[in-house]
């Protein structure tokens, strides 16, 4: 499920999460430094605005930006992390109301494209915000069954316990983009 940037970056803003970007070739390995030199080197405003693509809530994208620069990929992800636990239920609402309703390829059935439809709308009536999900451990063609899947799961939770799986998920899915962010070429 192909996802759409949220806010557009200025222009000497790194690749963020969302826009196309060339992976390196399997198994090789990948050296963040450069990416990470780069976003350390950028203007306040830009970086912010890239955090921003990982993770819709302002609060977290201007507190990510101010604790430049990091040292290595380590010391982002563990900020990532610590800024995403620090999350208010308001900051929560904004951060969940920036993403991207997943959607399906054009050319896919369209009895999947209905299901996805339905099952958001159940997940939105019975939680009042968009259903979130990282789907890193999962080849695209997974994608759909998986979304599927975790709605039907999810839609048992009680709404505490579904806050508590929802903030996880936004973590889960601003730690990938970072890593996306960071290994991107400069200049992408």
């Amino acid at each position: 499920m192909p996802v759409q940037p949220r806010h557009p970056a200025p222009a000497d803003a790194p690749l963020a999460a969302g826009r196309s970007a060339v992976p390196p070739a399997a198994g090789a390995p990948v050296d963040h430094a450069v990416g990470l030199a780069h976003f350390n080197s950028l203007p306040f405003a830009a970086a912010e605005a890239a955090f921003l693509e990982c993770c819709g809530s302002l609060r977290w994208a201007h507190r990510m930006a101010a604790h430049r620069p990091y040292p290595d990929l380590g010391a982002l992800l563990a900020a990532s992390d610590e800024a995403g636990y620090d999350l208010a239920p308001s900051d929560i609402a904004e951060a969940l109301a920036a993403e991207p309703a997943p959607c399906l390829h054009h050319d896919a059935p369209r009895a999947a494209h209905l299901a996805l439809r339905a099952a958001h709308a159940a997940y939105e009536s019975r939680f009042g915000h968009a259903f979130v999900i990282c789907l890193d451990a999962y080849a695209p063609s997974q994608h759909v069954d998986q979304v599927l899947a975790g709605i039907r799961v999810r839609l048992t939770h009680e709404v505490d316990e579904e806050r508590a799986v929802t903030a996880e998920e936004l973590r889960r899915l601003a730690r990938s983009r970072i890593v996306e962010l960071m290994t991107a070429s400069p200049g992408q």
